[in-house]
């Protein structure tokens, strides 16, 4: 019953013009006050952020916050895709033609995360990671990979919860809420990047500035709060690392797994 009812209210409170009001607060002056309650609430390390909390003007300008140089070192390892964000693994594993299995118990397909785009067929038989930002964690988006970016898109949706409750109680919240897919090619083939929205979530952003050609670790997006990334990468290019798993945390520069040419 209390289910039912969470369910329910979630329903309600799903539209983007309620999420637009959070944000609308969220970037007021008036929040900055609420700055050192949240970071205690979520255990935030406030001496990572790039600056100190004072010049935060406000929760949503803290929430975006880039870290020091040097806390999140990237990976160059030759052909190595690594983590765009800090996340804790809610889903990998092979695409079997066309469908991502048991995401917190529900399946989902490649056609309905890219919005039956024609780059899915790149994607049919690929590998995913299913990567969820807390609000403890450091919430930008980078590059996991060098690549030049070949097409983007937004899809309008609905703003769901992302988190346990959302993917496993509320009906495929990763193909029904907002999403903005980044296209990025390299010599390895196709890698998409899959940020969706979630309840809270003002909007999904890209960086000022952004250019075609990336190197790996450039900043790529921003989250104004809570969120997840889906990772797609073509068909028959990626191989995992053997040590990874539902549940394990990973930090944004952090390998994933290694590039190869198509098999």
């Amino acid at each position: 019953m209390a289910k039912r009812f969470f369910r329910l209210l979630t329903e309600l409170s799903s539209r983007k013009s309620v999420s637009q009001l959070t944000g609308v607060f969220a970037k007021s002056g008036a929040s900055r006050r609420l700055i050192p309650w949240f970071a205690k609430t979520y255990g935030i390390r406030i001496e990572d952020a790039e600056k100190p909390v004072s010049e935060y003007k406000s929760l949503n300008d803290f929430f975006t916050r880039r870290l020091k140089q040097g806390l999140r070192p990237i990976d160059l390892t030759a052909s190595v895709l690594v983590s765009p964000v800090d996340a804790l693994i809610t889903g990998m594993g092979e695409i079997r033609t066309g469908q991502l299995f048991n995401i917190k118990g529900q399946d989902y397909t490649v056609d309905e995360l890219l919005n039956q785009s024609p780059r899915t067929v790149n994607y049919k038989d690929g590998f995913y990671f299913v990567l969820y930002l807390s609000p403890t964690d450091y919430h930008r988006i980078h590059s996991p990979v060098t690549g030049r970016i070949i097409e983007k898109e937004h899809i309008p949706g609905k703003v769901y919860p992302v988190n346990e409750f959302g993917l496993r109680h509320m009906k495929r919240v990763l193909s029904r809420n907002e999403r903005l897919v980044t296209y990025l090619h390299n010599e390895f083939g196709e890698t998409a990047v899959v940020k969706v929205g979630a309840m809270n979530v003002s909007s999904i952003q890209y960086v000022e500035g952004l250019g075609d050609t990336l190197q790996i670790g450039d900043d790529l997006a921003y989250f104004e709060f809570g969120s997840t990334v889906v990772l797609l990468m073509e068909n028959g290019t990626f191989d995992a690392r053997d040590d990874l798993d539902v549940g394990s945390k990973v930090r944004m520069g952090e390998a994933l797994g290694r590039l190869h040419a198509k098999e």
